[in-house]
């Protein structure tokens, strides 16, 4: 299913695929968008959001920078980085930027280099949430068993919360989720 913005982006998207294309990288559909790889190994790939198009390189926190336009998609963003664009103007203006972030790419997959990411088991849970699961047993055996990913979205959320009353309403309302196996955002089974 395409995204109903993706055609508002069409121009932008096509420029960004001629540049990755010359780049000598493989073109694959990939989560329904145009994704760059180098021996079957994800580059870049080109997402059509509401307000802009991005260009975004799945290791590109390994990239250097020198013009100091790759930007984390999200706060918690380790690994991806994007340049965002709402202009073929712009594509045009970065085109040779573009093409020196694209082969440095290459450059790193070639050379087998990972980002290294922070473990899951290296976020610290928020004191609401371990006060629950220090008082309730069962609670606490659930979470543990959740994957790393799932326990994860549990404290981004809550101690995303700025107050502690916040941060302790969150974590209630999460115990059923969590005794069901379910990460933060995931539907009912």
């Amino acid at each position: 299913m395409q995204v109903p913005y993706a055609k508002k982006w069409q121009n932008e998207t096509d420029k960004l695929r001629e540049i990755a294309l010359g780049c000598d990288l493989t073109e694959e559909l990939k989560w329904g968008k145009p994704c760059f790889t180098f021996l079957k190994k994800n580059v870049a790939i080109v997402i059509p959001l509401k307000e802009s198009c991005a260009l975004a390189f799945f290791k590109g926190a390994l990239l250097k920078d020198p013009r100091h336009v790759l930007e984390k998609a999200g706060e918690h963003t380790q690994a991806g980085r994007w340049i965002k664009f709402t202009s073929i103007k712009e594509i045009t203006a970065l085109q040779s930027s573009l093409r020196k972030y694209l082969y440095e790419a290459i450059e790193l997959e070639e050379a087998g280099k990972k980002v290294e990411l922070r473990k899951p088991s290296e976020y610290t849970i928020p004191e609401e949430l371990q006060t629950l699961l220090n008082n309730n047993a069962a609670l606490k055996v659930s979470f543990n068993a959740l994957t790393p990913g799932r326990r994860k979205s549990y404290v981004f959320h809550i101690s995303s919360a700025k107050q502690a009353k916040t941060r302790a309403a969150r974590a209630e309302r999460c115990i059923p989720m969590i005794q069901n196996g379910r990460g933060f955002n995931e539907q009912p089974r």
